[in-house]
């Protein structure tokens, strides 16, 4: 997992695999799709990734459980074709141990109820501390070394002690493990950073095709921090060589660039982004990826205001609004702007790009 394609290239040939390239159109909107199912079956979700959500049954106690869960892995399964696994328990954190556990033993229906599991402490001594949702490996060691190994061992703990030595995290976790819940349904919160970044389909050594590459992801950003009713105060750019290549220096840099009052004006990030992009170009060097990433963001309708500087007028407002209503209603780039190119000679390979059947009408299958 994460290995580049040439370096795997002859044993996947070898196994004969099929290799397609990334479709993240279809990804999102088969995301898209399972919520909406998972929506139909209990008014509060979380949407946790772009593969997971939370669902709170906890008003369904006159249903059984497990059947309920079951059919919505069938629903699920019928109406999008994704398999889905379930794991049923009284917090988060057990449930995401119920939900590796269906995973990894392929329950039968898809479904494992920790809570009708027969000796629970059986069932979290089999779970290795650094599999438990919300302990990093950098955490596991520290506990390791205490002689927390498992999930089990961490459930045994002082929840107390543990709060004083680690966090009120820690502390939360250990109560969740011991079946009392301490971390609910959020609502959706705003991103704190919003990151588009890509490879190039083959390396990049001038400058102007990096500025058109980072005005793309400016675009792209800029799209999600609108669609979150959110504004930035600061933009950073980053490109890097290949890593792979010993005959070749590794270069990766980044720089920022900050605006005097948060602004969701693609125009503004698209120059701030180029002007931060020239700090760091090197001539001479054969670039493998660029990327923008948006930070201190807040709510554009509640950021604190300047002396000296305006916010984004109302006419840049709704011409943003206009660009991202065209490119909904009639696919994206049906609108653009010039910086991010026109022919991108540098754009990431997906000649193995399955079809879309979902997001293109020339890919929509015909029946005869």
């Amino acid at each position: 997992m994460g290995a580049p394609y040439f370096k795997v290239r002859a044993q996947l040939e070898d196994i004969n695999a099929v290799i397609v390239s990334s479709n993240y159109t279809l990804y999102g909107n088969m995301s898209a799709r399972v919520m909406e199912v998972l929506g139909q079956f209990t008014p509060d979700v979380e949407v946790y990734s772009i593969d997971e959500a939370w669902l709170d049954l906890s008003g369904f106690c006159h249903l059984s459980l497990d059947a309920y869960a079951r059919e919505i892995a069938a629903t699920t399964y019928r109406h999008t074709g994704i398999p889905v696994s379930i794991g049923i328990a009284p917090t988060k954190v057990l449930a995401k141990i119920a939900n590796r556990i269906c995973k990894q033993r392929k329950i039968p229906g898809q479904v494992f109820n920790l809570g009708s599991a027969d000796s629970l402490d059986d069932v979290l001594a089999s779970i290795e501390v650094q599999d438990i949702w919300g302990i990093g490996r950098r955490l596991s060691k520290k506990l390791q070394a205490t002689g927390i190994h498992t999930a089990k061992d961490l459930r045994d703990a002082d929840p107390d002690s543990m709060r004083r030595q680690y966090s009120v995290v820690m502390q939360r976790l250990i109560l969740e493990l011991r079946g009392v819940p301490c971390i609910g349904l959020e609502d959706i919160q705003p991103k704190k950073q919003i990151i588009s970044s890509r490879s190039f389909g083959q390396r990049v050594e001038e400058l102007e095709p990096l500025l058109q590459s980072v005005a793309m992801h400016a675009t792209k950003a800029g799209e999600k921090l609108r669609s979150q009713g959110s504004a930035c105060s600061a933009i950073q750019v980053s490109i890097r060589t290949g890593r792979h290549n010993p005959d070749e220096e590794y270069y990766s840099q980044s720089a920022l660039a900050r605006f005097p009052i948060p602004t969701a004006d693609t125009r503004k990030l698209i120059n701030a982004a180029g002007q931060a992009l020239r700090r760091i170009y090197r001539k001479g060097r054969r670039y493998a990826k660029a990327g923008v990433m948006l930070l201190d963001i807040s709510q554009a309708n509640a950021m604190q205001g300047h002396l000296f500087q305006e916010r984004d007028s109302e006419k840049a407002i709704a011409l943003m609004s206009a660009i991202d209503q065209l490119n909904r209603i009639y696919g994206r780039r049906a609108v653009f702007f010039a910086s991010e190119g026109c022919s991108k000679q540098w754009a990431m390979k997906r000649e193995r790009m399955t079809q879309a059947f979902t997001t293109r009408w020339e890919d929509v299958p015909v029946v005869r």
